[in-house]
C-alpha cells in the first residue's frame, strides 16, 4: 500500500509561471545562469541564489545562506509572484514536445513507507551530501524539486489522467527548450480517490532523486528524535509520480583519457580473447543488451562478451555499466572507482554521438564507449533485491522544474 497525500501548492501566479518555474541551478552554465539572473527578476533562481549581485555573501551551504534561501522565498510571497492554494490538491503534470510525453502526478509519498522499503531506491546515496540538504530542509522549510518516482501501471490512474488532460489546464507554457509544461489542479473529492487508488500499489520506485528523498527522511526523523511537535507535512516529501511504462532511460556513455600507450590494435586484441570484435561502418547506439561499441583512432567497433562473462543470476552483474567496468575499465585501464577517477567522463545519453567523437578525435579523450540503455526492469531487480546500481548507469527523463508546485513541510 502506498501512501500519498494531496497538499496545498505554493505556486507560482498563473502570469508568471514561465517566467518563475526553472531548471535546477546547477543545470545552468555559468554565463547562462548569469544572464538569466540578470534579466529575469521572477525566476526561482533568484530563491535558490539569493546574493545575487551582493558585495558581502554567506558560505555556501551554511545557515546563513539557506537563511538568505528563506527569506527570498517569503519575499516571492509577499510580493505575491507566489501563491498558496487555500485546498489541498493532487496536481497532474503533463511535459511534452514533438518526440515523446509525460503525464503523472505531483503529490507528497510517505516518509512511513520509505524507512518500511515500500519505495525502493538503487542507488547509494553519499552521506555529505544528505547532510547539506537535510540543513537545507531544517532552514528552508519546503520541497521544490520532486523526487521521480515510478509506479506499476493502474487503469483507473490513466483514466484520472486522461480525463484531466481534456480539461483546460491551470498552467499551460512552453519553455525555450521547447517543452510544453501543462498543470492541472484536481478536485479535493478526486484527490481522495487518487490517494486510495495508490493504496491498491505495492510499491513505488525511485527513478530520480535519492538524495532528495533520503535527506526529507533525515529531516523527519530528526523531528521525531528532538521530539518537535511538526505537522503531517513533515511526514512526507514532494515527488512526481508517473507510470513505470513511460518513463525513458537512456544510458550514460563512457569518455576515457588516457589509456597508457595501448593502442586501438592492443585493445582489440586483449578483447578479443573476452568476446567477439566486429568492425562498424561508422557511428551508431548499439541495438542490443551487452553490445558495446567502442571509437578510438577514428575507428568504431562492436565488443560483445563471451556468455560466461555475464552473471544472469545477479542483478547488477548483467548490467552494461558493470560490465564495461569488470572486463575493461578495470582490468585493462586501471579504473577502479568510478566515483573517484578523474580518468572518465560521463556522457548522458541524450547527447549527440558527435560530441564523444569530437572529443576523442581532438585528443581530450583517447577512447569512446558507448552503452545500450538499461531497462525499467533491470532497475527493479535492483532495487528489489536491496543493491545499489553503479555509478552513472542511467540518464532518466523526464527532467522537472523546480519552484512549479513547491511543498510546505511546515503546514
Amino acid at each position: 500500500m502506498a501512501k500519498i497525500r494531496a497538499f496545498k501548492a505554493i505556486r507560482p501566479v498563473r502570469d508568471k509561471v514561465h517566467l518563475v518555474a526553472t531548471r535546477p541551478y546547477y543545470s545552468y552554465k555559468k554565463n547562462v545562469l548569469k544572464a538569466k539572473l540578470e534579466d529575469n527578476p521572477f525566476t526561482f533562481l533568484h530563491i535558490i541564489n539569493p546574493e545575487f549581485g551582493a558585495t558581502i555573501k554567506t558560505k555556501p551551504n551554511s545557515v546563513e545562506r539557506f537563511a538568505q534561501v528563506r527569506q527570498k522565498f517569503e519575499l516571492f510571497k509577499q510580493q505575491g509572484i507566489l501563491i498558496e492554494d487555500q485546498n489541498e490538491h493532487i496536481y497532474i503534470y503533463r511535459q511534452s514536445n514533438e518526440y515523446q510525453s509525460f503525464t503523472g502526478f505531483f503529490a507528497g509519498v510517505s516518509v512511513t513507507d520509505y524507512l518500511e522499503g515500500k519505495i525502493k531506491i538503487h542507488e547509494e546515496t553519499l552521506t555529505a551530501r544528505e547532510d547539506v540538504f537535510t540543513k537545507y530542509l531544517e532552514v528552508v522549510g519546503f520541497n521544490a524539486e520532486p523526487v521521480l518516482m515510478t509506479y506499476e501501471s493502474q487503469p483507473e490512474l490513466q483514466d484520472y489522467l486522461t480525463a484531466y488532460a481534456q480539461t483546460r489546464a491551470e498552467y499551460e507554457f512552453t519553455t525555450t527548450d521547447r517543452i510544453k509544461h501543462e498543470i492541472w489542479l484536481v478536485s479535493p473529492t478526486d484527490s481522495v480517490a487518487i490517494c486510495k487508488a495508490f493504496e491498491k500499489i505495492e510499491a513505488l520506485y525511485i527513478a530520480d532523486g535519492h538524495h532528495r528523498s533520503a535527506s526529507s527522511v533525515r529531516y523527519a526523523q530528526k523531528l521525531q528524535e528532538h521530539k518537535v511537535q511538526s505537522p503531517e507535512a513533515a511526514q512526507y516529501f514532494l515527488s512526481y509520480l508517473v507510470d513505470e511504462k513511460s518513463v525513458q532511460i537512456a544510458p550514460f556513455h563512457r569518455l576515457l583519457k588516457s589509456t597508457n600507450g595501448l593502442d586501438l590494435k592492443g585493445l582489440q586484441a586483449i578483447l578479443a580473447n573476452e568476446g567477439a570484435i566486429e568492425q562498424l561502418a561508422g557511428a551508431c547506439l548499439p541495438e542490443k543488451k551487452h553490445d558495446i561499441h567502442i571509437y578510438m583512432e577514428q575507428t568504431w567497433f562492436k565488443f560483445k562478451p563471451n556468455l560466461h562473462f555475464i552473471n544472469d543470476q545477479d542483478p547488477i552483474e548483467t548490467l552494461d555499466s558493470f560490465i564495461l567496468s569488470d572486463l575493461i575499465l578495470k582490468p585493462i585501464f586501471g579504473i577502479t572507482d568510478l566515483k573517484t577517477t578523474d580518468q572518465v567522463a560521463f556522457i548522458p545519453g541524450n547527447e549527440p554521438i558527435e560530441k564523444m567523437i569530437e572529443a576523442v578525435d581532438n585528443k581530450k579523450f583517447q577512447v569512446a564507449f558507448l552503452l545500450h540503455p538499461t531497462t525499467m526492469s533491470d532497475i527493479k531487480k535492483v532495487a528489489d533485491a536491496g543493491m545499489n546500481m553503479p555509478p552513472k548507469s542511467t540518464w532518466v527523463e523526464p527532467k522537472l522544474r523546480s519552484g512549479l508546485t513547491i511543498y510546505s513541510l511546515e503546514h
